[in-house]
């Protein structure tokens, strides 16, 4: 089990300790009045842990308080995993950013695009451009999400049992031939739409390396940094230490219990979410976010090169557009106005017209649940947030994290 304490004082990187316990105490807030039932916080610079803070309730019914080995459900925080996994096979020359992907996948050979009509009766065209690798990593695939309620093609997936996840029994194979059939929402490579892109991503990881997709993130990813409790369900004999998941109650916007989706980290899953499977610790996801940090590597072991976590941490919008620019006015993990989006991250263009403290250049994604990270290369500087709340859109937890941890660097 990796430990996660503090390894410096803060003084001795530039951050304040009186102005870092303002982050213990806002969100201890949230807590107290009953919108989070606890939290575990992580800031970081120069690669030394300067800020650890936790408050509250793993598992409120059962009294069980947060701790630093906690397991949480991180949701669309393995898109970034899945994103350096595509990336390790591009390295390789086993992948490239423009390969169509039905290379992979044939049932993305005949792909249409919606241009009007309803959900049961969709009016389509052929795509004049094939889906390609890099399309998927920016989400500009013409894919869709069915939670989004945005449009007739996401009425499609939640017809056919694509909502939150996929059909019982389905796996991902299947799971992409099935939403290969499904009309996009635009041309590819035209627009940006939070999507299933980082699952079919996930199934190209597997074709391409002839691995499933947990053994290929073990072999080259988690293992190699020492990941070994990043998983796509909890061992059944760590299911204490995981997490409950909870929403607010509508009537009041307290928190109240979600087993109902809680109960898919419990098992393996059929379906290997590549977009949103897993669970991981703090200490864990921190190993991960400080391997971007320092270009690709930590402590000898090599996942990708510095140039192309760099690349990566570009923005790859059409034209340098922002998600304001080009993006459906829906919901996504990030803030759109001046944040681009490189190949599995967000990535802060213009940090004036985000209206949140932050540098130009950090890389940053979050989860369902309201966790979230980012990495910050100009100022040494890494943050994460855990906890259990879904849907991540009920409190501006990330902004507030944001101007709390940069508050506190005064070097």
């Amino acid at each position: 089990m990796a430990e996660l304490t503090i390894e410096i004082d803060p003084g001795e990187v530039g951050l304040d300790a009186d102005r870092l316990a303002r982050i213990d105490q806002h969100f201890e807030r949230y807590v107290d009045d009953g919108r989070l039932p606890g939290w575990l916080a992580v800031v970081t610079r120069r690669g030394k842990i300067a800020h650890v803070g936790m408050h509250g309730q793993r598992d409120v019914e059962a009294g069980l308080p947060v701790q630093a080995d906690t397991l949480w459900r991180i949701y669309s925080m393995t898109k970034p995993i899945t994103s350096v996994a595509a990336m390790v096979l591009v390295e390789e020359g086993r992948l490239e950013l423009t390969d169509p992907i039905s290379r992979f996948i044939p049932e993305f050979g005949a792909s249409r695009v919606y241009v009007k009509g309803s959900g049961l009766k969709p009016v389509t065209v052929p795509a004049t451009e094939p889906i390609r690798v890099w399309h998927l990593l920016t989400h500009t695939s013409g894919l869709t999400y069915g939670f989004h309620h945005a449009h007739p093609v996401d009425e499609v997936y939640r017809r056919n049992g694509y909502e939150w996840g996929v059909p019982p029994g389905v796996d991902l194979a299947s799971a992409c031939a099935a939403w290969a059939g499904f009309p996009l929402v635009f041309q590819p490579g035209t627009e940006w739409n939070y999507s299933v892109s980082t699952d079919v991503l996930g199934r190209v990881v597997e074709v391409a390396s002839g691995q499933s997709l947990d053994d290929f993130f073990a072999e080259r990813i988690l293992g190699p940094l020492g990941m070994t409790e990043t998983t796509f369900s909890a061992p059944e004999d760590d299911l204490e230490r995981l997490a409950a998941l909870y929403s607010p109650d509508p009537e009041t916007g307290r928190i109240a219990r979600n087993d109902a989706m809680g109960a898919g980290a419990l098992r393996r899953p059929t379906c290997l979410s590549g977009g949103g499977g897993l669970v991981s610790s703090p200490a864990d996801y921190h190993r991960f976010t400080q391997m971007l940090l320092r270009g690709g590597e930590l402590d000898g072991q090599r996942v990708l090169g510095d140039r192309t976590v760099a690349y990566m941490a570009q923005n790859h919008l059409p034209g340098g557009a922002d998600l304001e620019q080009i993006g459906r006015p829906l919901f996504a993990e990030t803030t759109m106005t001046g944040m681009g989006f490189g190949l599995g991250f967000s990535v802060v263009q213009d940090a004036a017209a985000t209206k949140v403290l932050s540098s130009p250049g950090e890389f940053a994604w979050g989860g369902a649940a309201s966790t979230a990270f980012w990495v910050d290369p100009v100022e040494d500087l890494t943050a994460m947030f855990f906890t259990q709340l879904l849907p991540s859109s009920t409190h501006p937890i990330r902004s507030q994290l944001r101007t709390l941890v940069y508050q506190a660097v005064v070097d």
